[in-house]
């Protein structure tokens, strides 16, 4: 199994490549996207990463229930899938600061503009569900790691996590094992598209 340390030299040497490169890192809900996504920026420091969450194109929750999808909050088509790619396309082209919005799971929301990309970053680290399921997504990623730990791990990590964002342990259960487990099987079709297949988990 890979570790932490290896990963965090991997990522420190896509930042030193000369321009700036885009690390993506995805998997099935619960197999610690964010959680590694965060380490490796925070251990790189603010000079060499950034971190820009897919999570932040979210649809609202307000549109979602007028369309009738919240229910399905997490699928495919709950997210802008043309604003993401807009914004990777962005951020390899444009020579600014460029903002990134951020999904704040205590408000289950995203909020517009709030992760600053200045110019001089050299890399950023994206995470999300559907890197390799949308195909104009890949040719914008230098790399794309795939987390594909044990499937009781990370269903324990993804009810954990639903509880502490306030779902009754029943409800989260429930949550984690339809529409979680739904889009995990949507994700997991894309998964030899990686170029690491990574069982790592945050422990």
């Amino acid at each position: 199994m890979t570790g932490f340390t290896e990963l965090l030299a991997d990522a420190r040497e896509l930042s030193t490549a000369g321009r700036r490169r885009i690390l993506g890192i995805t998997g099935p809900p619960g197999a610690g996207k964010s959680t590694l996504a965060q380490r490796l920026v925070s251990e790189l420091g603010p000079e060499l990463a950034v971190l820009v969450g897919m999570d932040g194109f979210h649809i609202s929750d307000a549109e979602l229930r007028r369309t009738g999808l919240r229910d399905r909050k997490g699928a495919p088509d709950t997210f802008d899938r043309a604003g993401y790619a807009a914004l990777l396309h962005r951020l390899r082209r444009e020579a600014g600061t460029v903002y990134a919005p951020a999904f704040d799971r205590a408000l289950e929301d995203s909020i517009a503009a709030a992760v600053a990309v200045p110019a001089a970053v050299p890399l950023v680290v994206t995470e999300g569900n559907y890197l390799l399921l949308w195909p104009e997504l890949r040719p914008l990623l230098d790399e794309v790691w795939y987390l594909d730990p044990p499937p009781a791990a990370r269903l324990d990590a993804l009810i954990a996590r639903h509880v502490a964002f306030g779902k009754t342990p029943a409800d989260a259960e429930s949550w984690a094992l339809t529409a979680d487990e739904r889009n995990a099987e949507v994700i997991a079709v894309g998964r030899h598209r990686a170029d690491r297949v990574l069982g790592w988990t945050a422990d």
